[in-house]
C-alpha cells in the first residue's frame, strides 16, 4: 500500500502550484491616453491615483489640461493600478502609457500588456535624448532658407501661436529635432534680451519695439504669482488677433423693455417647473443668429492667403464664459434651429462646465460668431476683439432704463447697449450698420424672430 500512494503524493505537488496561477493571475491590461483631438504633448495637472491603488471602471485617473480645456484619462476597467509611469507636469500624446491595471479574469492579456508596458513611447524618446545631453545645447548654424526644421506637427502650431519662427531655433532632441522646451528657451531668451539676434516673428506686427523690463522691486514689497495656463493662451490669441485684424467697433443700444417682461414671466414658470434659469443670452443669440441670415459675411472666414471668403453652411455662435483661471468661450451649435430654452440650457450647462474647469476641446471650437456679455457685471458700450478666425463679436453691457422720446413725452425705457467689432478687411461700415440695426429690431420686437 505505501508503494503504491507514493507515486500518488509525487504527482499532487505538479498540479498543485498550476492550478492556483490559473485560478488567481490577473490579467494585465496597458492604460494608454486616448484620442484627445489635434492636440500633443499636452500637461499633466493633476493625478488621482498611485501604484497599489484599486480603482472602479470609468475613475479618474489624471487630468490633462490643453487650449483651456481639461480633460480626464478614465480607468478603462476596474483593477488595481500598477507601474505609474506618469506624475504631474509631464506632458502626454495619444498612444502615451499610463499605467498597467490589474484585471480579475484570465492570464491571456498578460504577454501583450507586459510587452507594451516595456514598449518605449515617444514620450520617453524625446525625454531621454537632453537628459544625455548638454544643459545648454550648442547654437546650430544659420538655416538656409529652404531648410525645413525637424519639428512634430504639433510643435509647429506651438511655434507658430507664439509668432516663433523655427528655421531660428536650435533643436536639442535626437537628430536635432526641436521639442516644447527649444521654442520656450528661444521666447525668453528673446524676450529677455535689449537686441535679440533672433527676434520673435510676427507676421503683420514685426518691428514693435519691446516695454522694456523695470525691477519693481527697488519702488516697494512685491510679489510675483505664475500666470494661469488659460490666461497666457488668451493672452497670445488675443494679440495675435490684435495684430492682425483691423478692428472698428460700431455701436447702438436696443429697446428690451418688452422683451425683459416676457423673459421673466416665462423665467419664473421654467424655474417653477423645475427647469434652468432663462437669461437674456438666449434671446441675444436667437436674434444674431436671424441676423447673420440676412448678412452672412458675419458668419464667414477670410481664406488664409487673404484671396477669398469661406463661407460656413453651419451657424455655431460662442459665447465668453468668465471662468476663476480667466475667459473661455465654449460654442453653442446650429443655434438657428434651435428654440430659446433649449439655448438657455445648453448655454448653463456649457457655462457650468466651464467654471468647473470641464469643458472639452471640441466644444470650444467650430464658431463662426462669438457674443461676449458683461451685463451681469456694469459697464456700458466697450471694444470686444474679434475671437479669429471669425470676423465678427457682440458685446452686450448692462441694460439700464432711460427715458425716450416716443414722439408726444418721454418715457421710461429698458435700453441694453451693444458693441459690435469686426474685421474691416471682411466687413464694410455700411454692411456692419446694417447688421446691428436688424439686431435691434429683432430684439424689440421678438415677433420679428418668427418671420
Amino acid at each position: 500500500a505505501p508503494k503504491k500512494e507514493a507515486p500518488k503524493a509525487e504527482k499532487a505537488p505538479e498540479k498543485a502550484p498550476a492550478a492556483p496561477a490559473k485560478a488567481v493571475a490577473p490579467s494585465k491590461l496597458a492604460v494608454t491616453i486616448p484620442d484627445v483631438g489635434n492636440y500633443d504633448h499636452i500637461p499633466v495637472i493633476e493625478v488621482f491615483v498611485k501604484d497599489g491603488d484599486v480603482v472602479e471602471k470609468d475613475a479618474p485617473l489624471l487630468t490633462l489640461e490643453s487650449d483651456k480645456a481639461t480633460m480626464d484619462v478614465p480607468a478603462p476597467a476596474a483593477g488595481i493600478v500598477s507601474g505609474l509611469k506618469v506624475k504631474v507636469g509631464d506632458k502626454l500624446s495619444q498612444g502615451d502609457a499610463v499605467c498597467t491595471l490589474e484585471v480579475s479574469g484570465g492570464g491571456e492579456a498578460e504577454p501583450a500588456a507586459a510587452a507594451e508596458e516595456n514598449k518605449p513611447t515617444p514620450e520617453k524618446k524625446a525625454e531621454a535624448a537632453p537628459a544625455a545631453s548638454a544643459p545648454v545645447p550648442a547654437p546650430a548654424a544659420p538655416a538656409s532658407s529652404d531648410a525645413i526644421p525637424y519639428a512634430s506637427p504639433g510643435l509647429r502650431k506651438f511655434a507658430r501661436e507664439l509668432g516663433v519662427n523655427l528655421a531660428q531655433v536650435s533643436g536639442s532632441g535626437p537628430r536635432g529635432r526641436i521639442t516644447r522646451d527649444d521654442v520656450q528657451s528661444f521666447v525668453k531668451r528673446a524676450l529677455s534680451s535689449p537686441t535679440p539676434a533672433a527676434p520673435v516673428s510676427a507676421p503683420s506686427g514685426g518691428g514693435i519695439p519691446a516695454i522694456p523690463a523695470v525691477d519693481f522691486s527697488q519702488f516697494g514689497p512685491i510679489e510675483s504669482k505664475p500666470l494661469a495656463r488659460i490666461r497666457k493662451l488668451s493672452a497670445a490669441h488675443l494679440h495675435r488677433a490684435w495684430l492682425n485684424i483691423p478692428h472698428v467697433t460700431q455701436t447702438d443700444e436696443a429697446d428690451i423693455t418688452e422683451l425683459e417682461a416676457f423673459r421673466k414671466s416665462q423665467s419664473d414658470e421654467l424655474v417653477a417647473a423645475g427647469g434652468g434659469k432663462l437669461t437674456l443670452l438666449p434671446f441675444v443669440m436667437k436674434a444674431v443668429a436671424k441676423a447673420i441670415q440676412a448678412y452672412p459675411e458675419f458668419a464667414a472666414s477670410l481664406s488664409p492667403d487673404g484671396e477669398s471668403l469661406i463661407f460656413k453652411k453651419y451657424l455655431h455662435i460662442g459665447f465668453a464664459a468668465d471662468t476663476p483661471n480667466g475667459l473661455v468661450v465654449p460654442v453653442v451649435r446650429d443655434v438657428d434651429k434651435k428654440g430659446i430654452v433649449q439655448l438657455a440650457q445648453e448655454t448653463g450647462e456649457l457655462a457650468k462646465k466651464a467654471r468647473d474647469g470641464k469643458l472639452k476641446g471640441e466644444e470650444m471650437r467650430g464658431g463662426c460668431f462669438s457674443i461676449s456679455s458683461l451685463g451681469g457685471i456694469g459697464g456700458s458700450h466697450f471694444t470686444p476683439i474679434v475671437n479669429a478666425p471669425e470676423v465678427g463679436i457682440l458685446g452686450v453691457s448692462k441694460s439700464t432704463v432711460k427715458p425716450i422720446w416716443d414722439g408726444k413725452a418721454f418715457q421710461p425705457r429698458l435700453m441694453v447697449p451693444l458693441s459690435l467689432s469686426y474685421d474691416h478687411r471682411v466687413i464694410d461700415g455700411a454692411y456692419a450698420a446694417r447688421f446691428i440695426v436688424l439686431l435691434v429690431k429683432l430684439l424689440q420686437d421678438l415677433r420679428r424672430l418668427a418671420l
